[in-house]
């Protein structure tokens, strides 16, 4: 059997001041993750590992709550975040087709990054948008009475060229 070497990452004086901070603190490893997730986007396997043994915290426990709240994020994420209501209002009025759309047009599913690592796409609960139903945004930048034809020109403004 093989051992899988984790690559070296090397954690920032102000990341290892606010671990050396929370360390003792009730609700510690949360306000840490956040931290992380602040820094580098996401919540780097390098930098679990690290926390693990930096907090004495089994390293499943911290993948439990990195999985457990929807903030958090395990790889990391594209450069464009596409985040597609499916809010009651936008549920009714076609949120979802939209959704599958931009899978298919992506080649991703929801939670997923592209292979170029442009775009990230997520659904979520509501945008508070709900007169604009169906409604997406892309880098917190609102679309609104969405219809599935205008998906790739709203890409195609982000993407690469």
């Amino acid at each position: 059997m093989f051992e899988k070497k984790e690559a070296a990452v090397q954690l920032t004086a102000g990341l290892l001041n606010y671990i050396e901070e929370w360390k003792a603190k009730d609700g510690n490893l949360i306000m840490i993750l956040h931290q992380v997730q602040e820094e580098y986007g996401y919540v780097p396997r390098e930098v679990a590992l690290q926390l693990s043994r930096m907090l004495n915290v089994p390293l499943a426990r911290i993948y439990g709550v990195i999985t457990f709240y929807h903030f958090f994020r395990a790889s990391k994420p594209g450069k464009h975040t596409i985040a597609v209501c499916l809010g009651t209002a936008c549920y009714l009025k076609g949120g979802e087709d939209i959704l599958k759309e931009l899978e298919v047009n992506l080649g991703v599913g929801v939670g997923g990054t592209t292979d170029d690592g442009q775009f990230s796409l997520e659904s979520v609960r509501c945008l508070g948008c709900c007169g604009l139903s169906p409604v997406m945004t892309v880098d917190g930048e609102v679309y609104g009475t969405l219809k599935k034809e205008k998906l790739p020109d709203i890409l195609a403004k982000y993407r690469v060229k």
